[in-house]
């Protein structure tokens, strides 16, 4: 065997072990055209130490790139830079993302491949964009005076924001494009208000809590809970939102709220945790409300000492009337002040009222009921 076929075989042997060292990783790959003799950067956006390299490469010509950084164990934020233009993506295991772009657009104007998530951000990122030129027209416009000047862009965030919430994050809590829209910025202020604005408040914690259920010990996680807390804490509000859509509900663990009970005391659903729970969103205005409360009542005669339990929300305006009506019934009843102007309806996917749903023993939610017939025999197969 010759000296340079040995040299050859040492040197495949010491990359193949460099390879196994640095364990399972993701790949970016593509092209970024007219970007000759430019440096392209592949940068990881961590919570705790900023902006980190991970990898780079000096384009020729062709354009051509291939990236790599190390698997992360959850969701993980990156961006592809060259100077100030940026593509913004995300990886949580070993896939392969193709990118190809062309300078000096490359921020806006790139195609992304592989990667759901990847795409998603790319629609939020064109979006934004959007969001900021209009923003600016408004600003820079002096026909108008400062309060119509900052009406008009409230209004243009509250658009935004009502946009981004139906079309990229219901339903989708758990995903990585979810937790990027609601960070996103516009003159270096969040659109999403996750300190004082109670219905932003409500999108953060169903984050939290799918993020919770995912990715139980990772820093986002973490972060998600913390900033949900504290916007609980500020607007003395709770929430709560079920992963689900318009046809099924997803069986996934249940997501937390309290509201006040007929004595004001807080009463939380992840209390009634080892019994089947009964989650019964109403108003004892409704038409029929009397006739269907009866109903409710011979269930819980019936199936209480086994082990049944409801949790029965109340959407009507009048506090008094809401307590006088509940005021006689044996299960835990409480009030949800906002009523059908709170985003729990829309989360929810209440679209008419009474409905209700089953969760099991275990806290994990079993499915959404439409006939008590029905209801009757899926609380049996519970109990």
């Amino acid at each position: 065997m010759t000296m340079k076929r040995l040299f050859f075989l040492a040197a495949l042997l010491c990359l193949m072990a460099a390879c196994s060292k640095r364990g399972p990783q993701f790949t970016v790959e593509g092209t970024i055209a007219e970007a000759e003799d430019t440096m392209l950067y592949l940068e990881h956006l961590t919570l705790a130490e900023g902006i980190v390299a991970v990898d780079s490469a000096k384009l020729d010509e062709t354009g051509d790139f291939c990236l790599r950084g190390p698997r992360p164990s959850n969701p993980e934020f990156y961006r592809l830079r060259i100077g100030d233009q940026v593509i913004n993506l995300s990886f949580d295991s070993t896939e392969t993302v193709t990118v190809r772009a062309r300078l000096p657009q490359m921020a806006l104007g790139y195609e992304v491949e592989g990667s759901g998530n990847c795409d998603t951000i790319r629609l939020l990122a064109l979006k934004l964009d959007t969001l900021r030129r209009a923003v600016d027209r408004v600003a820079d416009d002096r026909s108008l005076t400062l309060a119509e000047r900052e009406a008009q862009i409230d209004e243009l965030l509250k658009q935004y924001k009502a946009d981004v919430k139906l079309r990229y994050i219901q339903n989708r809590y758990g995903k990585a494009s979810s937790y990027y829209a609601m960070f996103q910025t516009v003159g270096g202020q969040m659109i999403f208000d996750p300190v004082s604005d109670p219905s932003d408040v409500t999108w953060f914690t169903a984050l939290a809590t799918s993020w919770d259920e995912l990715y139980p010990m990772s820093q986002r996680t973490q972060n998600l809970q913390n900033i949900a807390m504290q916007g609980r804490r500020n607007t003395r509000r709770h929430v709560v939102e079920i992963n689900m859509d318009d046809e099924k509900v997803s069986e996934t663990g249940i997501i937390d709220m309290g509201f006040p009970d007929k004595t004001g005391a807080e009463r939380r659903l992840s209390s009634l945790k080892g019994q089947v729970v009964l989650l019964d969103f109403t108003a004892y205005s409704l038409k029929g409300s009397q006739e269907r409360i009866l109903a409710l009542r011979q269930l819980y005669d019936k199936y209480h000492a086994r082990g049944l339990e409801i949790y029965q929300v109340s959407l009507d305006p009048d506090e008094h009337y809401w307590k006088t009506m509940s005021e006689q019934l044996p299960w835990v009843c409480v009030w949800n002040r906002e009523g059908l102007e709170n985003d729990i309806v829309l989360i929810y996917n209440l679209n008419q009222l009474p409905t209700w749903f089953l969760i099991d023993r275990s806290n994990t939610l079993v499915g959404r009921m439409e006939l008590m017939g029905d209801l009757e025999k899926e609380i049996g197969k519970l109990l």
